[in-house]
């Protein structure tokens, strides 16, 4: 095989021929509306990369549309032809990746983020530990007062700000692998903690095993379950991905289970594409499809319940944001509003435009802060003209986005963000 050939086979080169470069993904794409350049729409993309393949134009050409990119998977809801641009953006990114030339300094810095920080529930469970310590010691309120977070890299004293209050190490210790309330148990579900939102917020992942509980399901953590690897994908590190769910798939393979419940879009939406990273027919397929087959968000799970009944009056008006990832990926859309107006007092205002990214997408708002604050704006222009009291959402990233835009607009008073499991569980739930 000849060296265009092996990047073209990388690169997904077949899958770019179903683009018929018409145009209606344009309206769809976050990035063309921002950034008002064809090279930032999902057909000028894969234009991009079919003449990468064909050698003419350089990688270096196709780098920067690429990594500005969101991965938000808008354009595949409206693509007439079902272009498989998922597929063609990791392969872009992988080639990327491959190509790039950097020094010893960034590849240690990589390696320890990707290779022992992420996949770590030891590294996570520290984050967690050392954030409620800044918070509680008066460490951050010092260093904000000293205007000290200013000298943090890649804008990440704006993401500070709006990191909710973290548990103490003694709360996170106490945490178990089993729990079960009712006898006999509705079903058997294993619960997949994530790596972000296990750190940053524990509480929710608290909530959500405590929402299943009142739903009468045994729930398990699986011990040996690590990173989604969905961080991973979105940088290229295909193969280090595949690694990643290889050790999910091991690891929830060990408990009879009726489903694997998530509570983060982003989590879900990589986990229920596993099967896609091995060949048809090998074992690592089989075992991926069994894997998928049994993947379900929260949400999923707790609508299927026809007796759950909230008893808690919760008098607020609302609005979605959806996870483009649950939306796009997973196609889960119905269940979390459905949830939501069953909540006894709340109002419920729809926003304009629910499936327009918010600029967060994965590490995206920290890479590309610039960048992700434009389309962030076009979205709290929708969120503010609801009105709202809180925003309602189901994935960290989102969430943290959302806390960060309300931040910007100056409407802390009058709005919050929340999860979707943290009003619930507000609600008062219980099965009858």
């Amino acid at each position: 095989m000849s060296e265009l050939q092996s990047l073209q086979q990388k690169i997904n080169y077949d899958k770019t021929f179903d683009c018929v470069q018409c145009g209606y993904c344009l309206p769809a794409c976050p990035t063309y509306e921002t950034m008002e350049r064809e090279t930032h729409s999902p057909r000028g993309r894969i234009n991009l990369v079919k003449m990468v393949a064909e050698g003419k134009a350089a990688i270096e050409d196709l780098e920067e549309p690429i990594e500005k990119c969101l991965g938000c998977m808008a354009c595949t809801t409206v693509c007439p032809t079902d272009v498989q641009y998922g597929h063609i953006l990791e392969g872009a990114k992988e080639v990327i990746e491959d190509h790039k030339i950097k020094s010893p300094s960034q590849l240690k810095v990589e390696e320890f983020l990707f290779g022992t920080f992420f996949p770590s529930d030891k590294w996570m469970n520290t984050l967690g530990n050392l954030s409620w310590f800044y918070q509680r010691s008066g460490i951050q309120a010092f260093a904000n007062m000293a205007r000290l977070t200013k000298l943090a890299p890649l804008h990440l004293d704006k993401f500070e700000q709006v990191i909710p209050p973290q548990p103490s190490p003694k709360e996170r210790s106490q945490r178990e692998n089993r729990y079960i309330r009712k006898r006999p148990a509705q079903a058997k579900v294993a619960f997949f903690t994530g790596c972000v939102m296990d750190s940053v917020f524990f509480r929710t992942n608290q909530n959500t095993i405590e929402l299943l509980l009142r739903c009468g399901f045994e729930v398990i953590l699986p011990g040996q379950q690590t990173c989604c690897g969905a961080l991973h994908a979105h940088s290229g590190k295909i193969e280090d991905s595949v690694e990643l769910a290889k050790r999910n798939i091991e690891a929830f393979e060990q408990e009879q289970i009726d489903y694997i419940v998530n509570n983060a879009g982003g989590c879900g939406a990589r986990m229920v594409e596993y099967h896609h990273l091995f060949e048809e027919g090998t074992l690592w397929h089989k075992r991926a499809k069994q894997f998928v087959s049994k993947i379900r968000d929260i949400s999923e799970v707790l609508i299927e319940i026809e007796d759950l009944s909230f008893h808690k009056q919760v008098d607020r008006t609302i609005t979605y944001q959806p996870s483009c990832h649950m939306t796009n990926v997973q196609h889960v859309k119905n269940p979390p509003l459905q949830l939501i107006q069953k909540v006894p007092g709340v109002t419920l205002k729809e926003l304009s435009r629910p499936d327009f990214c918010c600029g967060s997408a994965g590490i995206y708002n920290i890479i590309h802060y610039e960048d992700s604050m434009d389309i962030l704006d076009v979205k709290m222009k929708d969120v503010c003209s609801t009105n709202s009291d809180s925003v309602v959402t189901t994935n960290p990233g989102c969430l943290l986005q959302m806390k960060l835009g309300i931040e910007r607009e100056g409407v802390t008073q009058n709005m919050d963000a929340v999860h979707l499991v943290d009003l619930l569980l507000e609600a008062d739930p219980e099965q009858r």
